[in-house]
């Protein structure tokens, strides 16, 4: 690859940082004199105006080829189904590409392990290790880093869990007037937890504007309506089942760091996106009924006495065998739903703040785990393996090596039975 020479983004960097900072803390709205243009002294590039999630006109190259992104893997996946993954060169998340493992204890003093864990889109293109990072999780972007790659084109999930943003919308209206300062078109998204529309609407309008930025809109119609199709069919077999006879719900994030101060995690609630899927899609009901997500008390937990309990992703990965064997969370084992092991695991989704393509796996597993009377007809492990087909285009050895990285390989050994994964 032919090594470039400083930018003039990288030239201006440290200038444009200093005083933007000063013109963002006096409350500018634009932030500075937005760039557009072509290269130094060259012919204007040609560019076009693409809509992203805020419903904001955005001036892009026409044919972006050097993308940085913000993003835990939504917009990296969707780049690798587009084809255009080649065209990254700097990325905003660590999760993206890391590799994971936990070990947990028994009651009977031994420990098991879960290893080899990743994002899809790390397994699928492992060359996005080798990838600049210009985002530390819970910090502002490093500016002059990214400015350094030349970016001709950022996009930035607003859900990933690197920035702020999500809860913080002056931090996002600070951010993107330094971008402007900077020159760098910037696309943001908004996925259904981070101010896009609810449930799978969300992720397949922020699928839609990637479709659009890289001028394959017909492949990116293809991709939502992929995704789409195991949530409707799930939602066709549960439309019937009446209020009184839905089950209740607990979806818990154990938390491992708040055991021993009278909690155990977060109970999930009603405005997060995967409480839409278990009451709209699956046919239950959140057993916890407040709408923020919160940590809550141990008694607080006990007396809500969930019918099925659910382990999404949430400070690591928490198989059902924890709640059932271990002893760090022997306080809940009086619930009905651990007693008569009435317990799933989500599919292991690192910085999971939204939903990313494999929300329909989210749906399959809850649907077998919620209501297994309704699914006896759901293999799981084999229609996880060609939803992997199916989105990816993965062959055999690819599908098999996606679902072990989401440590969903306990869907092939008891295919009818959702409710002892390890």
């Amino acid at each position: 690859m032919r090594r470039r020479g400083p930018s003039r983004w990288a030239h201006a960097a440290v200038g444009l940082l200093l005083a933007v900072a000063g013109a963002c803390s006096t409350g500018s709205a634009d932030g500075g004199r937005a760039v557009t243009g072509g290269g130094d002294g060259g012919a204007a590039q040609a560019t076009r105006v693409v809509v992203d999630s805020r419903g904001a006109e955005v001036e892009i190259p026409a044919r972006p080829m050097r993308v940085a992104t913000v993003s835990d893997g939504l917009v990296e996946e969707v780049m690798i189904v587009l084809g255009v993954a080649d065209r990254l060169v700097g990325l905003g998340s660590t999760c993206l590409v890391r590799e994971f493992s936990y070990t947990y204890e028994t009651a009977g003093g031994s420990t098991f392990s879960v290893e080899g864990g990743m994002n899809p889109g790390r397994l699928l293109r492992p060359q996005l290790a080798d990838l600049p990072q210009f985002v530390a999780r819970g910090t502002e972007p490093n500016y002059e880093t990214l400015a350094a790659l030349e970016p001709d084109l950022l996009v930035i999930d607003v859900g990933a869990c690197t920035l702020p943003w999500r809860t913080d919308p002056e931090a996002m209206r600070r951010g993107l007037a330094l971008l402007r300062s900077l020159g760098i078109p910037t696309i943001v998204l908004q996925g259904p937890n981070s101010g896009g529309a609810a449930g799978p609407a969300g992720l397949s309008g922020a699928i839609r504007v990637l479709g659009d930025v890289f001028s394959k809109i017909e492949e990116a119609e293809r991709l939502a309506a992929v995704l789409e199709e195991p949530v409707r069919w799930v939602r066709d077999r549960t439309r019937d089942i009446p209020e009184s006879e839905r089950a209740r719900v607990l979806l818990l994030g154990l938390d491992p760091r708040v055991r021993g101060h009278g909690t155990v995690g977060k109970a999930f609630g009603t405005a997060d996106v995967q409480s839409f899927l278990l009451e709209e899609i699956i046919g239950a009901t959140n057993a916890y009924t407040r709408r923020a997500s919160n940590i809550l008390s141990l008694e607080h937990l006990l007396a809500m006495d969930p019918d099925v309990v659910i382990l999404p992703t949430s400070n690591g990965y928490h198989p059902p065998r924890e709640l059932f064997d271990g002893p760090s969370f022997g306080s809940l084992r009086t619930l009905r739903a651990v007693k008569h092991r009435r317990v799933g695991a989500l599919a292991w989704s690192p910085c999971n703040c939204d939903k990313r393509l494999e929300y329909p796996l989210d749906v399959l597993v809850m649907a077998k785990t919620v209501y297994p009377e309704r699914f006896t007809d759901l293999d799981l492990g084999e229609r996880i393996l060609r939803f992997y087909r199916d989105v990816y285009g993965a062959d055999e050895t690819t599908a098999l090596g996606l679902l072990e990285a989401q440590w969903l390989a306990w869907t092939l050994d008891q295919p009818d039975d959702a409710l002892r994964a390890p």
